[in-house]
C-alpha cells in the first residue's frame, strides 16, 4: 500500500521540505532503502551515509542540514520512524474466540471478547480483563489476576496469584511468578528449599520479551512497575523492584532485593549484586558489574561499576600496563643501583 509523503508528514506530525506527492512503499534502513522507501537518521554520525542512500524521502531532526532528497522534520526522528513503520505494518490479527482444545476452570472469570488459541489452561479463580490475546499453549495458573488488552505469546507462564495490569505484552516463554532461589542449608550440608510464597505484580504497559523471568519471593513481593521494559533472557530475581519506564537490555541479571528506579537503563549482560538500589535516571553500560549501590543520574561502567568518565580514562590504560609496569621495573632498577652505590 502505497501512501503519499504529504499524508504521511501529517500523520506524523512532521514539517514537509520537498515533493508531497511521492508515494512511499514502505520504510526501510539508510543503506538498505530502495527508491520508494522512507528512511530516517537520528544519530548526526551516520549522516555520511545519506550520500549513497537510494530513499526517497528522510526523517530527519529539525536542526539537521537541507538534503537533495524531501524530508520530514521533527524533534524526535527515531520516534516518527517508530510510527512510521505502523503506517505499513500490520502485525497478524488473531482470531477471537476460544479454542476448542483450550481448558478453563469453571471458576475463571474472563471479560469480553477473548482471543484463547490452542491448548490454553487457565486454573481455577483465574479473572482476566477484556479483549485478551492468549496464544497456544499459554498456561495461567490458579489465582492469577489480569487487566484489559493482556497479550501473552506461545509458552508464556503466569504462576499462581500473580497480578498483571492493563495493556501488558508477554512474548514468548515469559515465565512469571516461577519459584525465587531461597534454599536454607542444613546441618548435613544438604539445602532445605524455602517456600516461595510471595508473588509478582506486573503493572500496566509493561513489555516483557522472550524467555525472561520475574521469580517470586519466599515473602512480599516482586513488582514490575508501568511502563518498564525487559528486553530477551532476563533475570529480575526475588523481591526486587523495577521502577517506572525503565529498561533492562538482554541478559541482564538482578540478584535478589535489588531496587531498580525510574528511567533507569541497564544495558547488555549488567549483573546486579542483591540488595542494591540502582538510583533514578541512571545509566549502567554494558557488560558492568554492580557490586554497591549506584546514585541518581550516574552512568556507570565496568567491574567493580565505577563512574563511566573513569572507567573509559582506566580502559585506554590497560592495553599500556605491560610497558608501564617494564618502565617501573626499569626505574626501580636505577634507583636500587644508585642506593647501593651509596
Amino acid at each position: 500500500m502505497a501512501i503519499k509523503l504529504s499524508e504521511i508528514a501529517k500523520r506524523l506530525d512532521c514539517k514537509l521540505e520537498g515533493d508531497g506527492s511521492i508515494e512511499i512503499n514502505g520504510v526501510a534502513g539508510v543503506e538498505e532503502a530502495a527508491p520508494g522507501d522512507l528512511t530516517f537518521l537520528s544519530n548526526p554520525k551516520y549522516a555520511r551515509k545519506l550520500r549513497a542512500t537510494k530513499a526517497s524521502a528522510i526523517i530527519i531532526p529539525i536542526d539537521a542540514p537541507a538534503l537533495a532528497i524531501s524530508t520530514l522534520r521533527t524533534a524526535n526522528p527515531y520516534l516518527a520512524f517508530a510510527r512510521s513503520v505502523e503506517l505499513f505494518y500490520l502485525p497478524p490479527q488473531p482470531r477471537r474466540g476460544i479454542h476448542s482444545t483450550a481448558v478453563i476452570s469453571s471458576s475463571a472469570r474472563i471479560g469480553k471478547n477473548p482471543s484463547i488459541g490452542a491448548y490454553v489452561f487457565i486454573d481455577d479463580d483465574v479473572v482476566i480483563g477484556d479483549d485478551v490475546t492468549l496464544f497456544p499453549h499459554v498456561v495461567i495458573y490458579r489465582g492469577a489476576r489480569i487487566g484489559d488488552n493482556f497479550v501473552a505469546h506461545a509458552q508464556v507462564s503466569v504462576r499462581e496469584y500473580c497480578e498483571i495490569g492493563s495493556n501488558v505484552v508477554l512474548q514468548n516463554g515469559v515465565v512469571i511468578g516461577a519459584d525465587g532461589f531461597g534454599f536454607a542449608k542444613k546441618d548435613d550440608g544438604t539445602y532445605h528449599k524455602i517456600v516461595q510464597s510471595g508473588k509478582v505484580i506486573v503493572e500496566d504497559d509493561v513489555e516483557i520479551q522472550a524467555n525472561s523471568t520475574i521469580d517470586r519471593a519466599a515473602i512480599g513481593e516482586t513488582r514490575i512497575c508501568r511502563g518498564a521494559k525487559v528486553d530477551n533472557l532476563v533475570q529480575v530475581g526475588h523481591g526486587s523492584q523495577v521502577g517506572e519506564n525503565s529498561l533492562l537490555c538482554s541478559q541482564v541479571g538482578l540478584a535478589g532485593s535489588t531496587q531498580v528506579g525510574k528511567n533507569v537503563v541497564l544495558t547488555g549482560q549488567v549483573g546486579v549484586a542483591g540488595h542494591c538500589t540502582i538510583g533514578d535516571n541512571s545509566i549502567a553500560t554494558a557488560q558492568s558489574g554492580i557490586p554497591s549501590d549506584v546514585s541518581a543520574g550516574a552512568i556507570v561502567s565496568g567491574y567493580p561499576a565505577i563512574d563511566n568518565k573513569l572507567w573509559l580514562k582506566c580502559s585506554v590504560l590497560f592495553s599500556k600496563l605491560p610497558e608501564i609496569n617494564k618502565s617501573l621495573n626499569e626505574i626501580k632498577q636505577r634507583v636500587d643501583s644508585i642506593v647501593n652505590r651509596h
